[in-house]
């Protein structure tokens, strides 16, 4: 388990914040109305093969759902604050050796900007862009506000993490005893967590309600439409923050979260929580622990990323 001195620290780059998701798989746009009806987002933008769904705040998308032959992430999607924070990102990228997608220019696509791609160390596509398309808020009671974190399954934890907190400015906020880290990009507890598994895949996506009180009727228009929680409700011990998953139509899992811990940089120190203590798993001891069946949904289908992509760069270098 590594973090980085404060010296290393305050010569990195950091990763402004985490925007949302492009999901892809086949038969993916199929599933809009179970986001539009049940899940509380709204269609912002579509073309063919793609969906773009937005949330209550000024963020062009959270979640995209694209047409694709295999199960998994399209592209992971982060802020930068400004252009010459960009290309000072792209240049720690390449000063590191990390699969860079090309130089920083302008995004040809709806949500627009200027950024660029990187891969990670699962060939999974990260795409960092600025002074993109914002939308007027729309704030509406029991409805996502923004992407929260994004969970990973990695076979080689200790290497994504050290690429994560290395090339991109991520922190260590906590530990789940050797399975599992949290890194930070800004005040919130984790925009990315990373979990050991046999395969890359995505673990879950969770989604923040404004309040505790719009989790928990977020939690009963689910239940009220017929879709009950896999897991939850119940409060995690790393990040203080409420859960309840579920398992969108396609497989993937998808959660509802709010008060997600805020992390004071000057105090905070990272910690190793224990998974075999129900409450240290669990504040409120609602939940339990996840069961078998939750388990293996959330380890996914294996995602092979991009490798196209890195032979590409590796053979261009």
């Amino acid at each position: 388990m590594r973090e980085q001195g404060d010296d290393e620290m305050s010569e990195t780059i950091r990763t402004e914040a985490l925007r949302g998701i492009m999901m892809r798989g086949p038969g993916l746009t199929g599933t809009l109305p179970f986001y539009e009806d049940m899940w509380g987002l709204k269609l912002a933008h579509a073309e063919d093969g793609t969906a773009l769904l937005r949330g209550t705040g000024s963020e062009p998308f959270l979640y995209g759902l694209k047409e694709g032959p295999v199960f998994g992430i399209e592209y992971i999607h982060f802020a930068m604050p400004d252009r010459a924070t960009m290309d000072a990102l792209h240049a720690q990228c390449l000063g590191h050796g990390a699969p860079v997608l090309g130089a920083p220019a302008e995004f040809d696509d709806w949500a627009g900007g200027y950024g660029f791609e990187v891969l990670d160390p699962d060939n999974r596509r990260l795409r960092f862009r600025c002074d993109a398309r914002t939308l007027d808020e729309e704030p509406e009671w029991a409805k996502p506000r923004k992407v929260s974190h994004v969970v990973l399954n990695a076979p080689d934890m200790e290497a994504t993490q050290a690429f994560y907190e290395t090339v991109l400015g991520f922190r260590v906020s906590d530990y789940s005893a050797d399975q599992m880290v949290f890194l930070r990009c800004n005040t919130d507890h984790h925009a990315i967590a990373l979990v050991r598994g046999n395969y890359a895949s995505v673990n879950h996506v969770a989604f923040e309600m404004p309040t505790l009180n719009e989790f928990m009727r977020g939690i009963g228009r689910m239940k009220q439409k017929g879709h009950v929680p896999t897991w939850g409700p119940g409060r995690h011990g790393p990040g203080d923050n409420p859960f309840a998953y579920f398992v969108s139509p396609s497989g993937f899992v998808i959660e509802f979260t709010s008060e997600v811990q805020q992390i004071d940089e000057a105090t905070h120190e990272a910690q190793v929580w224990p998974r075999d203590d129900p409450e240290k798993m669990d504040q409120w001891m609602t939940a339990g622990p996840p069961t078998p069946a939750q388990r293996a949904v959330m380890q996914g289908r294996p995602d092979p990323g991009f490798p196209e992509l890195r032979t590409k760069v590796e053979g261009a270098a």
